[in-house]
């Protein structure tokens, strides 16, 4: 690269425009030289400042305008030293005149959007030096054009300058207030999210809660606006609503308060709504479990809404329906398909049911659940007895206190699913029993030892099923855990018979389930262990020995660990 080749770029439009294009190949060698022509370039401020914004305001290319857009805001904000400190006051006007002008004359939506950040960027760094005072009465008049994009042009920046300029916004809120809420009542739907986006940002940014308070009057409009998107089918934008809705839960619940009946209705509605997206209900799950988590912040506001947990907790189950038989996952011959069948919704409610009862507690969630789980364990529908075991797995850790006391009849549930038909109902239960062992023991294993451990032993016999037969292991893992010798012992002989039995004749999974349960195990029992060494220890010689395939990796390196 030459001094030459900079020149030639400077010299011509067309050859600059020429380099934004080689600086989007995909070609490596032509687009590091590219790169090294521009960063010589950046030498020369005002010049190359000029090529950009041309390039941005004129070029015929889509994706070389929005390159644009974004290689200015770089140049202008990010970059060490960056061309704005460098560039002349006559530039420095240009840029603010032109990008201001590309905000309502550039016909994609996508370029404006990369050109509010670059005008929200740099008006933030000049706002902080008191270098574009105009800038504000600027953006005021944009959210009051007749064209709905530059309306939400100018709200989007007002929307990054309350989370950016927060102290430099704040004397010009009794006049932005009045401006958004008329916004979300727009006709476009475009217009009322980038008002909502304002507001939610401003409701965020304001530590003053009188500040904040002076939004209350906006929430009602948001939640109608966020109606209107899913009503126009526009679930793009209503996912873009939640999230920003999910932020002020999280960061202002009480803020919420005074229409937490109309937010919590909204929001079951959405996550409750088969027709919908999985990923806009489980935004809608996530906002009602963020105001079940706000226990510091707003302690006890949900609880004292009726009929709040048990709605949440239906809905949350009826996300573990979203499930499927796969043929796959029945083979068992690796990891690699154990979650086959399982959808978007069913990964989203295990994990909401975890949160939810650590934050509700037993004495919240426990009877909703004893309400539900029997109903569903009794249903012919097996991914409704699938999904109340899972259930149990789920919850057992938020809820210890009140399900050990009620732990018979809960184990109970476990081992009528271990004789289910269906193989995935019997997984579930081994995943239920297994999971209850770790949080519910070691009262568990000391009270219902004699039942969970024999029923265990036969599910292990299921050799058409190896994803059962490997789980079963696995929850005799957890059960060794929180279990005394004593406890263990009358079982060991048919216990360590069984697993020898898996180690020789079950499949891969199976036999590293095995040699996991048998460490857990031998650490159970201790001493009591001496007798079965002699049977034991040959066997594992022998895979360390014979299992030498890539494939058989994590066999050896469980047999060396146990």
């Amino acid at each position: 690269m030459s001094a030459a080749d900079v020149q030639a770029v400077i010299g011509s439009p067309a050859n600059f425009e020429l380099l934004v294009m080689q600086l989007l190949s995909a070609d490596n060698t032509g687009r590091k030289q590219a790169e090294a022509v521009y960063e010589a370039l950046k030498a020369h401020a005002d010049p190359c400042l000029t090529l950009l914004l041309r390039c941005l305001r004129s070029s015929e290319k889509v994706e070389s305008r929005s390159f644009c857009a974004i290689m200015l805001r770089k140049a202008l904000t990010q970059n060490e030293p960056n061309l704005w400190t460098q560039c002349s006051p006559q530039m420095q006007a240009a840029l603010k005149t032109e990008l201001m002008a590309a905000l309502v004359e550039e016909q994609q939506r996508s370029v404006v959007h990369k050109v509010c950040d670059t005008v929200s960027e740099l008006a933030a760094d000049c706002l902080d030096k008191g270098t574009w005072p105009e800038v504000l009465p600027a953006l005021q008049e944009l959210a009051t054009s007749p064209n709905p994009a530059a309306v939400e042009a100018g709200l989007l920046i007002i929307a990054n300058l309350a989370s950016y300029s927060t102290d430099h916004m704040r004397p010009h809120l009794a006049g932005l207030q009045p401006l958004l809420g008329n916004c979300l009542n727009h006709a476009a739907i475009d217009v009322q999210v980038a008002a909502l986006h304002a507001c939610c940002n401003f409701i965020n940014a304001l530590d003053d809660p009188r500040e904040r308070e002076a939004f209350q009057p906006m929430l009602v409009p948001m939640l109608a606006a966020l109606g209107r998107c899913l009503t126009a089918g526009d679930e793009s934008s209503a996912q873009d609503v939640l999230e920003l809705l999910i932020e002020v839960a999280e960061s202002y619940p009480k803020f919420l308060r005074k229409h937490l009946t109309e937010l919590v209705s909204a929001m079951m509605q959405i996550a409750t709504a088969s027709q919908l997206e999985p990923p806009t209900r489980s935004l809608a799950a996530e906002c009602l479990v963020t105001l079940a988590e706000a226990r510091d912040k707003a302690p006890g506001m949900v609880r004292r809404l009726p009929h709040f947990v048990g709605g949440l907790f239906e809905a949350l189950m009826a996300f573990l329906l979203d499930v499927e038989d796969e043929p796959d996952w029945h083979r068992g011959d690796t990891d690699a398909h154990e979650d086959d069948g399982a959808g978007e919704l069913f990964d989203g409610g295990q994990e909401f049911l975890d949160r939810v009862a650590i934050a509700l507690g037993g004495r919240a969630l426990v009877p909703a659940a004893g309400q539900l789980l029997p109903v569903w364990l009794a249903d012919g529908d097996w991914r409704k007895r699938h999904a109340a075991l899972i259930c149990l797995a789920q919850i057992a850790e938020g809820c210890e206190k009140l399900m050990a006391e009620q732990v018979e009849g809960l184990v109970g549930m476990c081992l009528s699913g271990l004789r289910d038909t269906h193989p995935k109902v019997r997984w579930a239960s081994c995943q239920a029993l297994g999971q209850m062992c770790t949080d519910l023991g070691p009262e568990l294993q000391t009270k219902c030892g004699g039942a969970v451990l024999p029923a265990l032993l036969a599910a292990m016999d299921d050799f058409a099923n190896p994803r059962v037969q490997a789980h079963a292991a696995a929850a005799v893992v957890n059960f060794s855990e929180g279990c005394e010798s004593d406890t263990m012992a009358p079982h060991l002989d048919a216990l360590i018979a069984k697993l020898l039995t898996l180690l020789q004749q079950g499949k891969k999974i199976v036999q590293e389930g095995a040699l996991t349960a048998l460490a857990s195990v031998a650490d159970c029992a201790q001493e009591q262990f001496v007798r079965y060494y002699d049977a034991v220890m040959p066997l594992l010689s022998q895979i360390l020995h014979n299992a030498q395939n890539k494939e058989h990796r994590l066999l050896r390196a469980k047999a060396l660990d146990c």
